[in-house]
């Protein structure tokens, strides 16, 4: 199979481009990540596979309408309640 046939079903199949879909993807992941708050915004930031910070921010804050750290620490009380202390793996997403 092609790259453009690949990425035409991808698209077909989710609405979004290839690109539009991995940023998605790392993006929810990176939310996942934050909210165990075990991790810091800049290693996250390399856990899911950017290399700038300040475009990962930038990502992350077009998502989600905050920073990742105001991310973080809003969902820190989350974490308190909820008790949990694993990281959600990929099929949670």
């Amino acid at each position: 199979m092609s790259r453009s046939v690949l990425y035409r079903k991808l698209e077909a199949l989710t609405g979004l481009a290839a690109n539009e879909f991995i940023r998605n993807y790392r993006m929810k992941r990176a939310a996942q990540l934050l909210k165990t708050n075990q991790f810091t915004v800049s290693e996250v930031t390399f856990m899911v596979g950017f290399n700038d910070p300040q475009y990962f921010s930038k990502c992350f804050r077009k998502e989600f309408g905050m920073t990742p750290s105001n991310y973080a620490s809003s969902h820190k009380e989350d974490k308190v309640e909820d008790g949990e202390n694993g990281i959600p793996g990929p099929e949670e997403l």
